[in-house]
């Protein structure tokens, strides 16, 4: 029987160059933000997109307020890590003026200009500009207003698809059919930089099954892997550049330096056509998740509401974070009667589809129990439950404020104060690095946090000695250290502990995972991972630890300890307890019962050796739709802890 081959897609044309099976991949060099703000280092970098061989230089626009909710770009009620992002923006954002003369600059040296729009307006202007192809950012996959508009210039578009279910991909994708687009989609792992065990390049087979046309942006360490993905049939390839990978901002740790970025093409030249095996689904990792609740868009309330409402378009905006209804349920809302009232940017929620979400009670447990918070959520919480404790969330901003803006009179429970991992201008919390310019302004942040929990204490005067949460550090950007190098670590953490006036107060180190997620990007932690070694050290320094279940089963699933005799060994250290599931290496802060947990035999330990420690639920994005995560968990938890 004569066999007919499968017909191959027809390439689809940037400018004068094609894309498509059987043509040269397509090279990006994604500036993005790595300019920093700087017009001359962006220059800069589009000099070393040519000299590597790049086949563009890519940029980013975005319109703050178009993006953004009006009360996230106030920082008044948003998480740390939006604030932050946000920070980053505002400063590091070019003027329409020099993107302009970048587009011209790059003509003058033979590269494409290219440019990720994240709002229509944007559009507008990059149409002036005579772009001829537009990036999706992996958050604006299901973005459909957007999609619509790009679609409306007939220019060829290169979609990502990080932060995002394989059902999102196809649906987006379907989307972009049925109005005749050309398009690439970018297998991407939307993490800074990329662990290797999350990037599953066979994933593209599948992403072929959706479109033929595919490639990959890479965000891990080092050229191997997008190389690879060149052998596995990618036809662009789109890798962030820097001049220095030791810059402020969270792209630069995961970019290639000028010399590495030429290399790169120098393997993609050779290594250009081959096949592999597929990937059946795409799963996301908990940077990813991390990453799309900062980045990508919601459905919220375009204006006030009254419960009782039938949702109409006209009630309905996309706004960024992603802490809302995914865009692509807006179909499914429109007809909805409204159960509650809602003020303008509002988050939609699942449960305004389904019958409703958890909703909190008082519950019962041996052990002293309490929800994490920020100030301004802090009345609201406490209006809804009855906790013995409550945690402050403090971001780098709120140190900056006064608790008595939220809090007033006392409060008859206790109180545990988390504090910042991350301080203004990019610095991470840092009291045992060698760094010592590092370690002096980690402990001058760290004593702020004591003297504004000694502030808080007025409020919750129960409370004698407040434990103070803290990732102290210790963690290295690209490999584990050697045991004699992380044995430094504990010195140097032992030595800033000399330094804190805690008098009145109780530092706790956390118990940490291997791989922790820095600006949504993985890093290796050196200490307070292993049990046997943290309880050590506790004992010779008279401290005691938060204990992060599920930092500690990802620890003992990646070094093979025994989880349960692992916690009974920090068991009389412990002063305090986060309690959420795990799953695999990297999967922190699931829901409990989404992961691998068995918190049966756990509660059976804890309640052996730390019988009196609080505890609070410590659910990725819990504190969403009023605690709905939170109160899940703790349904759950009841009873076996």
């Amino acid at each position: 029987m004569l066999m007919i081959p499968p017909k191959q897609p027809a390439p689809i044309r940037i400018g004068n160059r094609l894309l498509g099976d059987g043509e040269p991949c397509y090279v990006i060099a994604e500036v993005g933000n790595n300019h920093n703000g700087d017009f001359d280092r962006a220059i800069a970098l589009v000099d070393a997109a040519v000299a590597a061989g790049a086949d563009c230089a890519k940029f980013q626009m975005r319109k703050l307020d178009e993006v953004y909710r009006a009360s996230s770009l106030s920082g008044k009620d948003d998480d740390l890590a939006v604030e932050y992002t946000l920070d980053l923006l505002r400063r590091f954002e070019l003027t329409t003026e020099q993107q302009k003369k970048i587009a011209d600059y790059c003509a003058s040296k033979g590269i494409q200009y290219l440019c990720t729009p994240w709002d229509a307006k944007s559009v507008a202007v990059l149409e002036g500009f005579g772009v001829q192809a537009y990036k999706v950012a992996s958050a604006d996959l299901t973005n459909l207003p957007l999609l619509a508009r790009l679609i409306a210039t007939g220019k060829t578009l290169i979609v990502s698809t990080g932060m995002s279910t394989t059902e999102e991909i196809k649906a987006a994708a379907e989307f972009l059919d049925e109005r005749k687009a050309g398009y690439v989609l970018l297998h991407c792992q939307s993490t800074y930089p990329a662990a290797l065990h999350n990037i599953h390049l066979r994933f593209m087979d599948t992403l072929r099954e959706i479109h033929p046309l595919v490639g990959y942006s890479g965000h891990e360490r080092g050229t191997a892997v997008s190389t690879a993905a060149v052998a596995l049939g990618a036809i662009v390839i789109e890798r962030h550049i820097t001049l220095d990978r030791e810059m402020e901002g969270p792209d630069h740790a995961a970019s290639l330096e000028p010399e590495e970025f030429k290399a790169l093409v120098t393997g993609i030249r050779e290594v250009e056509a081959a096949r592999g095996e597929k990937l059946a689904e795409r799963a996301l990792s908990q940077g990813e998740l991390i990453n799309r609740e900062n980045l990508a868009k919601s459905l919220v309330a375009a204006r006030d509401i009254e419960a009782g409402t039938v949702i109409s378009d006209d009630d309905i905006a996309v706004k960024s974070p992603g802490q809302g209804l995914s865009p692509l349920k807006m179909p499914a809302l429109i007809g909805k009667i409204l159960k509650r009232k809602m003020a303008a940017d509002d988050y939609f929620f699942q449960s305004d589809l389904d019958e409703g979400a958890a909703k909190a009670r008082r519950y019962r447990f041996d052990r002293p129990w309490g929800v994490p918070v920020r100030y301004h959520d802090t009345e609201r919480f406490l209006e809804i439950c009855e906790p013995d404790i409550i945690e402050f969330h403090l971001s780098y901003s709120d140190m900056e404020r006064d608790p008595a803006a939220y809090l007033s009179g006392t409060y008859d429970l206790g109180f545990v104060v988390h504090a910042p991992e991350l301080f203004a201008g990019s610095k991470l919390m840092d009291l045992a690095t060698p760094d010592e310019a590092l370690r002096r302004y980690s402990l001058e942040q760290t004593q702020a946090v004591i003297d504004i929990t000694r502030g808080l204490k007025k409020f919750f005067p129960k409370t004698k000695r407040p434990p103070i949460v803290a990732n102290i550090g210790g963690f290295t950007m690209d490999e584990p250290l050697p045991p004699e190098e992380k044995a430094e670590r504990y010195r140097i953490f032992a030595q800033s502990l000399k330094e804190l006036d805690m008098d009145g107060v109780e530092l706790t180190p956390q118990t940490m995972a291997p791989f922790p997620w820095h600006f949504g990007g993985q890093r290796h932690q050196n200490i307070f991972i292993f049990p046997e070694e943290s309880a050590a050290f506790c004992a010779r320094h008279d401290l005691r630890m938060c204990v992060d279940i599920s930092h500690t089963k990802l620890a003992a699933n990646h070094f093979g300890f025994d989880f349960a005799q692992g916690l009974a060994q920090l068991g009389p250290h412990t002063a305090h307890l986060h309690f959420g599931d795990a799953k695999g290496l990297d999967g922190e802060g699931l829901q409990v019962g989404e992961g691998e947990i068995d918190f049966d035999e756990i509660g059976k330990v804890l309640r052996k050796h730390a019988p009196t420690a609080s505890f609070i639920p410590e659910i990725w994005q819990g504190h969403k739709n009023m605690g709905e995560g939170f109160w899940t968990a703790l349904e759950r938890l009841e009873g076996h802890i």
